[in-house]
């Protein structure tokens, strides 16, 4: 390692450690280890431009092990990504920093995804990779490889230990994915102590069997090494490659290095010195770094830029000779291609005949397809039964990559990372899809959506006690109401045709929000009231003459209940208004007007009704209404025979009302 390499290694490890130390929190443990494979991959292999962070053929880089974030932050400062600033290293972990404690997409330039939740960068990495290799399936002509790009990531021995990562990379080596490259930090120390005393596995030996190419750095200070170790993953174009790094954690602090305690606390003031003295740091300075050290990264920055720029004259030279390509291309990235079905009178056909809306789903993906060619997507093994294949689009495969059918295999958790990291790579339109009970597996990476702002799309289908005869352990429950209450997440649980096509349009045209499709496995009757205003979230199905003396409030499967338990109240005098309210969500970000408009303060008799639980449903139905809603887990039995011994009957809804 000449002097220069070894000053740029060491500005990442202060840069990181006086960060951590000012913020009085932080994980100095991995950026002190991994920062010469960083380095190494930053500098002279990764395909990267500072000064246009969004260029679409940049290679990705993901953090798994979010907790090092400050080795990150130190790389995009050091490269000069946005303008990230030495006083935003300062502003460490503080609030309104663009340095948070561990990595945010959209909120930090030159992040590409958030992460923190163990493991969750390694599925989000794989879906990644599975994109760059369907887009170069699809655009790449000969002599023109607009798509060709590595995805790396970098996790250690935690991401490893967390399941997701066995789900992911199990899918990656079957589908040969030769542009993933997996850096393993393996300094054989978690939080409690030596993994040792709970991971004693040979981890090379399950990423084998798993169909990885396997690579091995003794050293993980040796910059050679690790970069003669990089070209050899790059070179194997079948398999993805584990790249084993043997670091030590904390590397360079003498009071902590290899040990559980350089993990996540600060170093302290001593130790910090004491770093800099072992590493001949020449000042003892907070946030010192020489001049030449930022002018070798300035320099790398510029050949970086050069290689953007002869991709650029690359690009325009295919444009000009595939111009249908050209249009193609611009197709997959307008994010606002979905709105064309706004005036498509086919797309809001009305429901003739009942039918379960997983199957009216799976007749408006077949229509959308055609339109929206960048649509991608699949199901954990259940594609038959979610209605989630696309007619005539083949399935995406180790051969065949530019199917457009994605088969996740039993695996949720990974399904939705990856389909987060489809979302995350550019150009796709992602949706995965399982049964909504199973949304329970679904959820951790349905929260990385949220908090990233990533509108992938989830079609969850079985919804209720409408299950039947598979029995509570297949009938969803609570899931409507764990779902609900996460921000930034839109759950539409549509009556019939067009509810569901409302629910579609809402989701393939969201720029910044996830969306839930929650869809009956049972037959719905068409309502005669639906309508495109299901996209407020909430309206008026079914009213009365006047002012109402009762709301009736359902989604999905109930309304048509409702409907029906008005027609009865009717014939006694009550005036009596049905709402539908398919999306909470979106009904919330309504104005005031208008959800007074549906939901009048001054009509207090309401009743709620949903065969799922009643948490969340609270704040419409007040302290004067009730609840026809499930109060335990379902049972085992035919579908009508279930809703007529859980109560949802016409009977046991007027005599809910009545009570009131």
């Amino acid at each position: 390692m000449n002097k220069i390499d070894t000053m740029s290694v060491n500005a990442i490890r202060v840069l990181s450690a006086d960060a951590i130390q000012k913020a009085k929190s932080g994980h100095p443990g991995l950026p002190l280890g991994a920062a010469p494979m960083a380095y190494e991959l930053w500098t002279r292999h990764m395909n990267h431009n500072p000064a246009d962070p969004q260029w679409p053929n940049r290679d990705r880089f993901i953090l798994s092990g979010g907790h090092g974030s400050m080795l990150l932050y130190s790389l995009l400062h050091l490269f000069g990504y946005g303008d990230l600033k030495k006083e935003d290293l300062m502003n460490f972990r503080q609030l309104g920093s663009l340095t948070p404690g561990h990595p945010e997409y959209r909120h930090t330039v030159g992040v590409e995804a958030t992460t923190g939740p163990l493991g969750a960068g390694m599925g989000m990495a794989v879906g990644m990779a599975m994109a760059e290799a369907h887009l170069a399936a699809v655009f790449n002509k000969e002599n023109y490889p607009v798509v060709d790009h590595y995805t790396y990531v970098l996790g250690g021995d935690g991401c490893m230990m967390e399941g997701i990562s066995s789900e992911a990379f199990s899918l990656a080596g079957t589908l040969g994915l030769g542009k993933l490259i997996v850096l393993y930090d393996s300094n054989r120390i978690s939080i409690e102590g030596s993994t040792d005393i709970a991971f004693t596995e040979n981890v090379q030996k399950r990423m084998e069997a798993f169909g990885f190419q396997l690579i091995t750095v003794e050293d993980g200070n040796d910059l050679d090494a690790i970069g003669a170790a990089i070209e050899e993953a790059k070179a194997d174009t079948t398999r993805p490659s584990f790249i084993t790094v043997k670091t030590q954690i904390g590397y360079g602090c003498p009071a902590k290095q290899g040990s559980a305690s350089a993990h996540g606390e600060p170093l302290g003031e001593e130790n910090v010195a004491a770093m800099k003295e072992f590493l001949q740091w020449p000042s003892k300075e907070p946030f010192y770094v020489p001049d030449e050290v930022y002018e070798n990264f300035a320099k790398i920055a510029e050949e970086k830029a050069d290689v953007e720029a002869a991709w650029n004259v690359m690009f325009a030279a295919y444009c000009q000779e595939y111009p249908e390509m050209e249009a193609l291309w611009n197709q997959y990235h307008d994010e606002h291609a979905a709105e064309k079905f706004a005036d498509d009178a086919d797309f809001w056909a009305k429901g003739e005949k009942p039918e379960a809306t997983r199957a009216l789903s799976g007749k408006v993906l077949n229509y959308m397809k055609d339109k929206l060619p960048n649509l991608i997507g699949g199901s954990a093994d259940l594609a038959p039964s979610n209605k989630t294949n696309m007619s005539g689009e083949g399935d995406f495969s180790k051969a065949t990559p530019e199917g457009r059918n994605l088969h996740f295999g039993v695996r949720e958790l990974a399904m939705t990372a990856i389909g987060n990291g489809l979302m995350l790579h550019g150009g796709l339109r992602a949706y995965v899809a399982t049964f909504f009970v199973f949304s329970d597996y679904v959820k951790p990476m349905a929260r990385l959506s949220a908090l990233m702002q990533v509108p992938l799309t989830f079609v969850l289908t079985h919804d209720s006690i409408g299950v039947g005869e598979d029995g509570p352990t297949h009938e969803p429950i609570e899931q409507l109401a764990m779902l609900r209450a996460m921000p930034n997440f839109h759950v539409f649980r549509p009556c019939d045709a067009t509810e569901t096509e409302a629910a579609w349009y809402s989701a393939v045209t969201s720029q910044r929000t996830p969306t839930a499709l929650v869809l009956t496995r049972q037959n719905l009757t068409p309502m005669a009231g639906s309508s495109r205003d299901a996209l407020k979230g909430a309206y008026v199905i079914d009213d009365c003459e006047g002012t109402p003396e009762v709301i009736l409030m359902a989604s999905g499967s109930e309304v048509e209940l409702a409907v029906k338990a008005k027609a009865e109240l009717e014939k006694e005098g009550q005036k009596v208004r049905v709402v539908s309210m398919p999306c909470m969500d979106l009904f919330e970000e309504q104005s005031e007007e208008y959800k007074e408009s549906v939901l009048p303060k001054a009509v207090r008799k309401r009743v709620a009704i949903e065969a799922l639980s009643d948490f969340g449903w609270g704040r419409y139905v007040g302290l004067d209404g009730a609840y026809v809603t499930m109060k335990g887990f379902g049972a085992s039995g035919p579908a009508a025979v279930l809703f007529e011994h859980f109560g949802f009957t016409v009977d046991h809804v007027v005599e809910t009302v009545k009570s009131l």
